[in-house]
């Protein structure tokens, strides 16, 4: 395997295809095979999304797949950002068809005229739904499995409000749920206002999540949007207020896609694989036998399998006969599971079983009758490691620069001040070949422009993927 320091790209591209998470080698170029580890994968990212969305009072809908022009063309500055990586529908068989449909690029074109139904009076509001669905979109540059595609796995969120008051707590809301989401992933990142050439097209403004790969570049995992009523407007959603008028619906979207699976695999793999936080793993512990002779091991490692499915851990039990303990130990930690369970006449014979760590394996001697309750012991000091592990990683590659010849040969995300100027923008872009990811907003610190001198906040900058 590809040493994941020196050559990042390469490493990454072989744990992906040897961990059998996705196959690229379908005929459509950015449009892979999700392999079943790959998708347990991203099914329990999808999990801990859901279970952080509907206590909060969203609704799951799905709406079609296809848009037709008419509503995609309703939606004024949203158009002008996705006409060019829309896929149309021309024909219905070999019929031309009398209105040319899009797949959706995104659902705003959708589900607006929808809310224009929905939304009638006050009681409607707050309306809070979302969908788990592909999206698709023409890419033109070089895609890259789970980073840039043509057929993306996205969550979205879509809200509308009273106020426009009401609407700001909800992007609140959002950046909870985020926090909650990326703690269970142990992603660490930065909050960043994108200026207004790169904001959502129709979104008052942008806040991207953006955390940092090991080959240096900037990942952007996540998006809140705030609409105020710019879509209601166009899309003729309104509310009747108590004296009798109609007022426009303030908007908000959310939205995350399997990006999220990509910082997974970059931040937290190392040269042996991939390390999945407990709660990703398709598989949270791995039983493996060591055959004997003097006890019956193969019916210990099945009842112990058992007792920990039970407690409702993920658990795979490797009874394959052609195949050694050792080369199932490497195989299972490539494939990034956290703990493995070794069962011999020893552990079957004194009833305590050997768990080791994919962090550290380092080996525990557990008693068979605590074994549930140290498995979910060790998984969560485990899900520790790991977070600590991605803190000290994005610690080395964010830094905060005071002018633009220390930011000469920096990599990661760089923390600079800058007025906010496109023309200061461009000026570090091509000195530099930074993009402009936007105001930091984790921190709100009064900064000299690092190119114009001029007062300003502090800006964050790097070459992205």
């Amino acid at each position: 395997m590809e040493n994941k320091k020196e050559n990042f790209s390469e490493w990454y591209n072989e744990i992906v295809e040897i961990a059998g998470l996705s196959d690229k080698r379908y005929p459509i170029k950015g449009m892979n095979v999700w392999l079943p580890y790959g998708l347990k994968a991203m099914q329990n990212i999808d999990r801990i999304i859901r279970q952080n969305v509907d206590p909060l009072d969203f609704q799951e809908v799905s709406f079609p797949v296809l848009i037709t022009r008419d509503q995609l063309s309703v939606e004024f500055e949203h158009v002008k950002g996705f006409e060019n990586e829309v896929y149309w529908v021309t024909r219905g068989g070999m019929e031309p068809l009398e209105v040319e449909m899009a797949l959706r690029p995104t659902s705003e074109a959708a589900m607006y005229g929808m809310f224009s139904l929905w939304v009638r009076s006050h009681a409607d509001l707050p309306l809070k739904i979302y969908q788990i669905v592909n999206v698709y979109r023409y890419e033109t540059k070089h895609t890259r499995t789970f980073i840039r595609i043509r057929e993306i796995h996205f969550f979205e969120a879509h809200t509308a409000h009273d106020s426009y008051e009401d609407a700001e707590r909800q992007m609140a809301e959002y950046r909870t749920i985020w926090d909650r989401i990326s703690s269970e992933l142990c992603l660490p990142f930065l909050i960043d206002q994108r200026p207004d050439w790169d904001k959502f097209p129709g979104a008052k403004y942008t806040l991207a999540f953006d955390t940092v790969l090991p080959g240096g570049r900037s990942l952007q995992i996540g998006t809140i949007h705030q609409y105020g009523t710019n879509f209601s407007r166009n899309y003729d959603i309104k509310y009747l207020k108590d004296d009798g008028t109609h007022e426009y619906a303030s908007q908000t979207t959310f939205g995350l896609s399997e990006r999220l699976l990509a910082a997974v695999i970059a931040i937290h793999g190392d040269d042996q694989g991939l390390i999945f936080p407990p709660d990703v793993a398709p598989v949270q512990v791995v039983v493996v036998p060591i055959p004997s002779k003097r006890a019956d091991v193969a019916s210990y490692s099945d009842s112990i399998a058992s007792l920990l499915r039970n407690a409702g851990i993920r658990v795979a039990l490797d009874s394959r006969e052609n195949y050694t303990p050792g080369f199932k130990y490497n195989e299972w930690e490539m494939k990034g599971v956290p703990l493995r369970i070794e069962i011999g006449d020893r552990e079957a014979e004194s009833r305590k079983i050997t768990a080791v760590k994919r962090t550290s394996r380092k080996k525990y001697q557990l008693l068979e009758g605590e074994l549930a309750s140290s498995i979910k012991a060790l998984l969560e000091e485990i899900k520790v490691e790991i977070s600590k592990r991605a803190d000290e990683h994005f610690s080395r590659l964010h830094r905060h620069y005071s002018s633009l010849e220390e930011m000469k040969g920096a990599e990661g995300l760089v923390l600079a001040g800058w007025c906010g100027s496109r023309e200061c923008s461009d000026t570090i872009e091509r000195t530099l070949e930074f993009g402009t990811l936007g105001f930091n907003r984790n921190q709100d610190s009064r900064e000299k422009c690092v190119v114009c001198g001029r007062e300003g906040s502090l800006g964050v900058f790097s070459r992205s993927y």
